[in-house]
This record gives C-alpha cells, structure tokens and sequence, in this order.
C-alpha cells in the first residue's frame, strides 16, 4: 500500500475531499516523522511501535580485501510489530 492508497481509501471512507485527505496524511506522516527524528517512540496499540536504534562505533572488516575499518556511530528507524497485528498474521499463515 502506497501513500496514494491511503489518501484515496481515506477519501472514500470518510467522504471527503482528496485534497482534505491529503492534508490529514500529511499531517500524520509530518508529526511521526517529527517524532522520529527527535528520538521519540511512536506506539500504535494493536500495530506497532516505530522508534530510533543507536549503534555504538566499531571495528568491521571490508568483505572484499579482509582489511579492519572503523564503522562510524549511526542511528536507524526501527518498527516493532504489535502483539495484535503479529497474532493475526501467524493466524493468516496457517489458514492458508
């Protein structure tokens, strides 16, 4: 499901405007992503969790020559599945 997706069922669920919709995605998407990049967690019950992981420096190797390189600090999005959702999906899974 794209972004476009969202906005469209939105529009035809709510019985509003495309352009009315857009707008509420955009703001969602703007307050979580404002949250993110302040370190923020982001908890849906029933979905799930979007927060930040930090990852201290270390020593790595390059694949390609063996050669020992220093990995730099760094910070990535994670998202968590919720217990709901994940129950549901097992659940999917082995009625197919």
């Amino acid at each position: 499901m794209k972004r476009s997706d969202i906005i469209s069922i939105l529009a035809e669920e709510m019985k509003i405007s495309q352009k009315k919709s857009t707008e509420i995605v955009d703001f969602i998407f703007d307050k979580m992503k404002g949250a993110i990049l302040n370190g923020e967690r982001i908890e849906i019950r029933g979905f799930g969790s979007f927060f930040v992981k930090s990852y201290q420096p270390r020593k790595g190797r390059n694949p390609k020559t063996g050669e020992i390189i220093d990995v730099l600090p760094k910070k990535l999005p994670f998202f968590k599945v919720g217990k709901d959702l994940k129950k549901k999906l097992i659940e999917g899974l082995n009625n197919e």
